[in-house]
């Protein structure tokens, strides 16, 4: 493989040694390409961390290969993102636990808004309930 026709997110692996792994091209500059290990030798994806930055001259030991993330199934990928939803809102949860008083407070801003819409002018109904939301929203972001 030429070296000018590495862009960053190719995915190649390595003909010369014994590691059938695949790495993702992450960086590049005129004289080495970064690469970044995101398969093992099964071509099932790793989070690894491992890095290696290869010289250009030595990319003729590389072969284009196929991206490790696309052959997962459609129930594989619904699973995993169901499961990104559940720890999402266990962490939001966790965060308003974190810090009562303030999260109490946004919630009766929120309910003060939807509850007083009757009682109270539009606006002022509709500006305390976004806010009451927004403080919500900051509170469960964890950067409270």
């Amino acid at each position: 493989m030429s070296g000018a026709d590495i862009a960053v997110s190719d995915h190649l692996r390595s003909t010369d040694s014994d590691d059938d792994s695949i790495y993702r091209v992450v960086g590049t500059t005129a004289e080495r390409v970064t690469l970044l290990r995101v398969s093992d030798g099964d071509g099932r994806r790793v989070n690894s961390g491992d890095v290696v930055t290869v010289a250009r001259d030595a990319l003729s030991s590389f072969e284009p290969a196929p991206n490790p993330d696309g052959n997962r199934s459609v129930g594989a990928r619904l699973a995993s993102a169901l499961q990104n939803v559940y720890w999402s809102f266990r962490t939001v949860l966790g965060s308003l636990a974190a810090n009562p008083v303030p999260s109490l407070v946004a919630l009766a801003l929120v309910v003060a808004g939807s509850a007083g819409a009757s009682r109270l002018s539009g606006p002022l109904s509709t500006g305390l309930f976004f806010a009451g939301l927004f403080a919500l929203v900051y509170i469960g972001s964890g950067r409270f």
